[in-house]
């Protein structure tokens, strides 16, 4: 019987994403990488639990769940979360950050500065630039305050994000206009934080790291892009398998070429059920047609 391996998530190291394995092992995914896996006939999504810890009912959760939590383990995560407003007392010094994620797709974040850029990458984040540092409360302040005074949204829906993506400005300061124009107005705003240090405007471009807006991925066969994707997974299913060539990854998602085109799987779908190698096997799981932002075509499936 095939080796059974647990998917703990996609996470972004220095030299690009890994996939993240119940037990520690890690499977590094450079472009052009065969992906295939399978879940197993009669297989059930689990409950991954929250803060470290096996959730105590091993509740199923539904395939279209990317949380991949029961009710009371996403009630725990959240309790402890940065993200959620949740803790005030961090000693950490943090970020605030501008992200783009595509034409008219900015937020305001923050992030732990000991971190670095993982949280933009994890987020999909196409261009940022840093808009200040200082302690937990001084940064929340801050992005309150681009909330309020600019109407800068601190979350925006991950299909959105994907539905823009490749419609993309070709060049990087294409990209980086937007969140150029947005760190002008926010940094000549009054009330800041007296302990938030502000930070000059420097786009980090990751189009490149993603494989997207670079010549492998783009709007539907252009002149210098590869085809656009035609469809996202919509959910994994006892018994469905789905496998291709990595062609571009952002954030959660991974684009694989595969025989029905280039598919999007969002590798939050993966998280909790027990997967084990499909090479060789066709592409099985329910795929719906992937929705785009109005002025972008959608490919034909």
């Amino acid at each position: 019987m095939a080796q059974a391996w647990k998917c703990a998530g996609l996470r972004w190291a220095a030299d690009g994403p890994v996939l993240t394995w119940a037990g520690g092992r890690r499977s590094a995914l450079p472009r052009g990488k065969r992906v295939a896996f399978a879940v197993a006939e009669g297989g059930v999504r689990t409950c991954v639990g929250a803060r470290g810890h096996m959730c105590p009912a091993r509740a199923g959760v539904p395939g279209r769940s990317t949380g991949a939590r029961c009710g009371e383990c996403a009630r725990l995560d959240r309790a402890h979360s940065v993200a959620a407003d949740t803790i005030a007392d961090d000693p950490r010094p943090y970020r605030v950050y501008l992200a783009w994620f595509g034409p008219g797709l900015v937020k305001v974040g923050i992030t732990a500065q000991e971190r670095g850029a993982a949280r933009l990458l994890e987020q999909g984040a196409v261009c940022f630039s840093w808009l200040g540092s200082g302690p937990l409360m001084a940064a929340r302040r801050t992005e309150e305050l681009l909330r309020a005074a600019l109407g800068v949204p601190d979350r925006i829906p991950y299909a959105h994000k994907r539905a823009v993506r490749d419609g993309l400005p070709a060049s990087e300061e294409g990209r980086a206009a937007e969140i150029a124009e947005l760190h002008a107005r926010a940094v000549a705003l009054g009330g800041w934080p007296e302990s938030l240090t502000p930070e000059p405007f420097r786009g980090v471009d990751h189009a490149g790291a993603f494989g997207i807006g670079t010549g492998a991925f783009g709007t539907g066969g252009a002149a210098g892009r590869g085809p656009a994707a035609v469809g996202e997974v919509a959910e994994l299913v006892a018994g469905g398998a789905i496998g291709g060539e990595l062609v571009a990854a952002a954030g959660p998602d991974l684009h694989l070429s595969t025989e029905r085109g280039v598919v999007v799987l969002d590798t939050r779908l993966m998280t909790g059920w027990e997967l084990v190698s499909a090479e060789g096997r066709p592409c099985a799981v329910p795929v719906r047609e992937l929705k785009r932002a109005a002025g972008v075509q959608d490919g034909l499936f």
